[in-house]
């Protein structure tokens, strides 16, 4: 598990290169193929957070809840990988699996990304009083042109119900507030073991 709590965002990213090469070869329909590429800009979009630049985790500690221990607290190893792998890879890849079969949760994960987008466009550079952090760029350039599409696509097409609309956008609120917001604050410890390295306090002042 410590590889995993280190090194998921790498995992995360040879698995993009693996699910790029299969759509390359195996035809889909059009909504599975946007969230096909949802899941891979997902991928992308963490690696920018915690590989290179990295430095996303303990920017989160300092702008946003004023962190003293910024390389672990509130946010730590620990939650990272189950907020980004335990719940966001397993909600993304269900949504690309089943595709039309399960519309609410495709637009649920558009709503993730929606909040991803305003967080890294708006919020925290407002708070950090910058103009980039990481994942701006993936957010701008993957989540918001992929949000868009599908959004256009379901409606449109006229391919999801109103229950659709509303399962998928309660689900999706829940999953910014609980699924991460939340997780974060019920296993915040000052004094936990899982500490970021060193590596992700580059560019924190």
């Amino acid at each position: 598990m410590r590889f995993m709590r280190l090194h998921w965002f790498d995992v995360g990213l040879g698995l993009a290169i693996v699910v790029g090469g299969l759509l390359l070869v195996i035809p889909v329909d059009r909504v599975s193929l946007i969230l096909w590429l949802h899941l891979m800009a997902l991928f992308l979009h963490q690696a920018k957070e915690y590989r290179y630049p990295g430095y996303f985790p303990t920017m989160l500690n300092t702008t946003l809840y004023a962190s003293t221990k910024p390389d672990r607290y509130p946010l730590n190893t620990n939650t990272a990988l189950l907020v980004n792998v335990a719940i966001g890879w397993l909600v993304y890849v269900l949504a690309a699996v089943l595709g039309e079969t399960a519309l609410w949760l495709a637009i649920a994960t558009m709503l993730v990304s929606a909040g991803n987008l305003v967080a890294h466009t708006i919020l925290f550079n407002i708070k950090g009083k910058t103009l980039y952090n990481p994942g701006l760029l993936t957010a701008l350039l993957l989540f918001l042109p992929i949000v868009v599409s599908l959004c256009s696509l379901l409606i449109q097409g006229h391919l999801a119900s109103t229950l659709d609309w509303i399962l998928g956008l309660v689900l999706g609120i829940v999953l910014n507030y609980v699924g991460i917001l939340k997780l974060i604050d019920w296993m915040k410890d000052e004094n936990t073991i899982y500490i970021f390295p060193p590596r992700f306090l580059r560019a924190i002042k």
